[in-house]
């Protein structure tokens, strides 16, 4: 419930700080006091936007603060989700700057107005001229149908289910299209794959054959050049073979005299043994060494394939050639599994769907039971507000595609007199009518739904007399199960609260300022006297005043 409002610098507000109470609250005022602004300044801390012209002094910025006492809402699961300090007396502040930039925060936590507004939907119902045209909205009505039904669970499960039968919808169109798109290309991706498929590449292959190529290509000059090695190696005066043998035999023939000539002859010991070996492998790969025309022109023809492919598909590797080749597969799969893959897809839609139509066969089915429940309770308040004839023809259909909140498509028909025929409710139904229809709608549901408070502004239009009489008795019926505001002109509604509060204007050092106050028994006696007979109170005004407040 609304435990309390302070408003600082909005409009003709200055400072307004106000505590409230449950049960039933009256707020009166003449026209033009503000009551308006009142609920315009409430309005920001339920997530409106901001309005810098609203500022009463522009070179300062606007606060409003309320407080909720929301300890029995279960909103624990909202503040966690949000990532917000539950408090039991939560606390909701706007701030508007004079550059027009505003804030809001929850519990000093700074938040946004999309957060806010789904908040003040679960703690505060404003009810307007305005919404009362929510009667012939149709979403408005399934709304109250649904309440009484209890198909909360169920279109919560329906609408998650609808979100995933929208997403394979999506899929499988994309993928029907995609088939047909790459259908088109399936020869010659086909080519291009086998192509790639059959030339067998190897990452480092490129480079492989080049060096090979290098070498065939230079058979005869690798082949003299070892031939000469292996002279010069070999020779039996002058090789090196020979020489280095006798360079050792000198060495080891004094190397048992000193250490130092022992490590030499060692080392050269080394050396002899590595030229023997590098002769042995120069000899082995001059023997390797053969002209092969045929190679060569097998290798070339290898690395113009390479060359060509690469060309081909603009690439600069083989390793991006074998890129491509895996990309050619997976179109070639495509369209080759197509037929599989989308018969996948569509049998996730159609267990989707088949979900889907349970649910939705389930909430209309709720929606058959509840209609002439909802249909008697409110042709029974409407008899006590003065529309003994008023009926109600609710008529509900199943369509075959799925909407958003079910299959099924409402139509609302009334008839406000005895032998009057059905007629559309925004046709038919005068704005004294729609007000008592609201009305009893908002007291049915207040059964229903758990909302902590309900403001009524000005719901008794069109009305007077013992209807706004009775109105007033549903309205504080209502006030036992939740917090009850009205917004009146009428004092039949107004002497039916437990505290009245009244909106005026007042000159304060030359300015005017709206003010709200709670009044007392005596004052509360004056004012309903005034709203009864004018400023010129009479006796007879006093007394009914006094009757009304019993």
């Amino acid at each position: 419930m609304l435990k309390s409002l302070s408003i600082k610098n909005y409009a003709l507000i200055e400072s307004l700080d106000v505590e409230f109470n449950d049960g039933f609250s009256i707020i009166t005022g003449e026209t033009g006091a503000g009551k308006s602004i009142l609920l315009g300044a409430l309005g920001l801390v339920l997530g409106k936007r901001a309005d810098v012209t609203l500022l009463k002094q522009k070179e300062n910025k606007c606060i409003v603060e309320a407080a909720f006492s929301i300890n029995d809402y279960g909103l624990e699961t909202f503040f966690e989700k949000e990532d917000l300090d539950y408090e039991s007396e939560t606390i909701i502040r706007r701030e508007v700057l004079p550059s027009g930039k505003s804030r809001a925060f929850i519990n000093d936590t700074p938040t946004t107005l999309s957060t806010l507004n789904i908040l003040s939907s679960k703690l505060i119902d404003v009810h307007s001229q305005h919404q009362t045209l929510a009667l012939s909205d149709t979403k408005f009505q399934f709304k109250i149908i649904d309440a009484l039904a209890s198909n909360y669970s169920e279109l919560e499960s329906y609408k998650r289910g609808l979100s995933i039968y929208k997403k394979l919808i999506k899929e499988f169109d994309k993928l029907k299209s995609n088939q047909e798109l790459e259908s088109q290309q399936y020869e010659y991706n086909l080519f291009l794959f086998k192509e790639l498929e059959t030339s067998a590449l190897k990452i480092d292959e490129q480079e492989e054959i080049e060096k090979s190529l290098q070498v065939l290509n230079n058979v005869e000059l690798i082949k003299l050049s070892l031939t000469e090695a292996l002279q010069i190696a070999d020779d039996e005066e002058h090789g090196i073979v020979n020489l280095t043998h006798l360079f050792k035999s000198k060495l080891e023939g004094i190397s048992s005299l000193s250490k130092d000539y022992e490590i030499l002859t060692n080392r050269i010991e080394s050396v002899f043994i590595e030229t023997k070996d590098i002769i042995q492998e120069i000899e082995l790969e001059n023997e390797s060494v053969v002209y092969s025309p045929s190679e060569i022109e097998r290798l070339n023809d290898r690395l113009q394939l390479v060359y060509d492919l690469l060309k081909k598909h603009e690439v600069n590797s083989i390793k991006d050639l074998l890129e491509t080749q895996e990309s050619l597969n997976l179109k070639v799969d495509l369209v080759e599994n197509s037929s599989r893959l989308l018969k996948e897809k569509q049998e996730e839609i159609n267990k989707t769907t088949k979900g889907l139509n349970s649910l939705a066969k389930a909430i209309h089915k709720k929606r058959k039971t509840t209609i002439p429940i909802l249909t008697k309770k409110l042709e029974s308040i409407l008899s006590t507000l003065g529309m003994e004839n008023a009926r109600f023809n609710f008529i509900l259909s199943m369509e075959d595609s799925f909407l958003t909140n079910g299959k099924d498509v409402l139509e609302l028909e009334f008839s406000a007199n005895k032998g009057e025929n059905f007629g559309s409710l925004k046709k038919v139904a005068s704005g004294g009518e729609l007000s008592r229809i609201m009305l009893a709608i908002k007291s049915i549901l207040s059964n229903y739904i758990k909302l902590p408070t309900i403001i009524f502004d000005e719901i008794d239009t069109g009305v007077s007399g013992e209807i706004s009489n009775r109105m007033g008795d549903v309205m504080r019926k209502m006030s036992e199960n939740m917090q009850v505001m009205s917004i009146t002109h009428l004092p039949q509604i107004a002497g039916k609260g437990d505290q009245h509060y009244k909106v005026y204007k007042e000159e304060v050092n030359g300015k005017i300022k709206t003010q709200l106050r709670v009044l007392n028994s005596e004052e509360r006696i004056v004012e309903l006297a005034e709203m009864l007979g004018g400023k010129n109170i009479s006796d007879s005004a006093i007394a009914h005043a006094k009757e009304l407040l019993g």
